[in-house]
């Protein structure tokens, strides 16, 4: 060892437990100044619960927390704000109905007699913003902008705290590829200033990128700590998951026949401005394909689900499911045709207070096997549930009785995808569905889908991650500004080809290109 202190934090020996589980074995975990340090692992190996005992949003059993060689106590965050560490949360903690600047400077306002001095906030803010290459504005409301400015938001709090340990929980879960490398350049920088970073991941790709250390976890424990130059993504997959992983989507060439969902000409209003969020959209889906909606986040693709699973009203246009139009049907309705794996996971995905037996059978409570003259059979249930919690490998401390919003992100949509597709529906509208897992859980999900696809059905994708649109899907319509671009056989085109598309730079026109 050289002199003391050589790291800027270190977390001794931390063990955390929780009903039925130790979220956190004996984990030691150390950041040196100035470096991005990876921590990678499973869906509910701990990663999280590590960070928010680091944050104080936890109190370890045991262990102890150093920051420059000397012993902290974190009660709470405000202890660790005070000690310069910030944190940006997986699932993100801002106020809907305030403007991006209100959420920066909560609970670090400047006052002069009683009064908020935004003036000298904002330009505080604009001149972070200017700096780190994060642009915001500042006066929208956050639950009008896109999920990719949020997480800006959530980075401009940390810098405005002039935090110099940050965390990052999962942050590139919710990104376009645009704005990943964006990311990645600007968490470069933060290094580069002295900032040390901590960064939580399971995406191989990234952590090989930007970091410089890695910290794998499995199962609670600590598994080892190397460096990025020494190792490779199969070597990182294989200490994360503790087995070999296929990195790759096996599939077979598509055999698709009747169409199953036909959209003509939707438009879907914005809840933003006047104009349509989706405007003059017309495509079909068939079964045995997956038909991959690609694009940057923000150019309709929320609205155009919603359209489709009757979250919002079409303005224009018609949908028509098994041959029958269902433009105004209600989502009760669509739902007999149609399984739905929603975007965001806790606002349209689960009911977080019900434990996850509840929560499994959310759409088929009133199905025969589950109910008998209105009362629900209570033991059919838990055996349902303890299937799909087998067949999906869905973690958590107390199985089918434990409460949703207690178990890790990855496990939720995990538990999801289980309900959606084990309801057998000849279309399947999967959303995001692997944004944040690991990769054994992303090879198990993308194998789920392709078996459905050969089984017949229709699967309608929407992804953000460009090696999971080239990957899974069929056929990509891009969709650019509420409208669709261009429709390509990923066999065909290159990601960076695709990529201009989805900015924008290029259109497909009927019977040519135009640049």
């Amino acid at each position: 060892m050289e002199n003391a202190p050589q790291y800027v934090i270190e977390m001794n020996h931390i063990t955390k437990e929780f009903p039925g589980i130790k979220a956190n074995d004996d984990i030691t975990l150390q950041l040196r100044k100035g470096e991005i340090h990876a921590l990678l692992g499973e869906n509910g190996a701990g990663k999280s619960t590590l960070m928010s005992v680091l944050f104080g949003l936890y109190q370890p059993e045991e262990g102890e927390i150093r920051k420059n060689g000397e012993v902290v106590t974190i009660n709470d965050p405000n202890d660790a704000t005070a000690l310069g560490i910030g944190m940006v949360h997986q699932h993100f903690k801002l106020v809907d109905v305030f403007t991006v600047l209100d959420n920066i400077i909560l609970g670090a306002e400047d006052t002069k007699a009683g009064f908020i001095q935004k003036k000298a906030a904002r330009a505080k803010v604009t001149e972070l913003s200017r700096r780190y290459g994060l642009k915001v504005d500042v006066d929208a409301k956050v639950e009008d902008i896109t999920v990719g400015m949020q997480q800006r938001v959530e980075i401009l709090k940390m810098l405005y705290r002039d935090n110099e340990i940050l965390i990052f929980d999962e942050p590139t879960a919710v990104l376009t590829p645009q704005e990943i490398d964006e990311l990645m350049a600007i968490m470069k920088n933060l290094a580069a200033e002295g900032k040390s970073i901590l960064f939580i991941s399971h995406k191989l790709n990234e952590i090989m990128t930007v970091a410089d250390r890695v910290t794998v976890l499995r199962k609670g424990k600590y598994v080892g700590t190397v460096n990025t130059c020494d190792t490779n993504k199969q070597e990182l997959s294989n200490m994360m998951v503790g087995r070999p992983v296929q990195l790759e989507v096996v599939k077979d060439e598509a055999k698709p026949t009747d169409v199953v969902l036909s959209v003509r000409e939707l438009c879907v209003p914005s809840h933003l401005h006047k104009k349509d969020a989706v405007h003059n959209v017309s495509f079909d889906v068939r079964k045995g394909e997956i038909v991959c909606i690609a694009g940057i986040d923000g150019n309709g693709q929320t609205e155009l689900i919603h359209g489709l699973t009757g979250l919002d009203k079409t303005s224009h246009g018609t949908v028509t499911l098994c041959g029958q139009e269902i433009s105004h049907a209600s989502v009760k309705q669509r739902g007999i045709n149609m399984s739905h794996i929603p975007e965001d996971r806790h606002k349209h995905g689960l009911v977080l207070d019900f434990t996850l037996e509840q929560n499994m059978v959310l759409q088929r409570y009133q199905e025969p096997q589950f109910q008998n003259h209105g009362f629900i059979r209570f033991d059919a249930v838990r055996k349902y549930a303890e299937g799909l919690i087998e067949q999906y490998d869905v973690r958590s401390g107390q199985g089918p009785i434990t409460v949703a919003r207690s178990m890790s992100g990855g496990n939720q949509q995990k538990a999801i995808i289980a309900r959606e597709v084990d309801r057998d529906k000849p279309l399947i509208v999967a959303v995001q569905p692997t944004r944040g897992l690991d990769v054994g859980a992303i090879e198990f999900i993308h194998s789920q889908l392709v078996q459905e696809r050969d089984r017949g059905k229709a699967v309608l994708l929407v992804s953000l991650e460009l090696d999971e649109v080239m990957s899974l899907s069929d056929r990509i319509l891009v969709l650019y500004e509420g409208e669709i671009v261009g429709e390509f056989n990923p066999k065909e085109i290159t990601v960076q080809e695709l990529g201009l598309y989805m900015a924008g730079a290029k259109r497909a026109e009927k019977g040519g290109e135009q640049a």
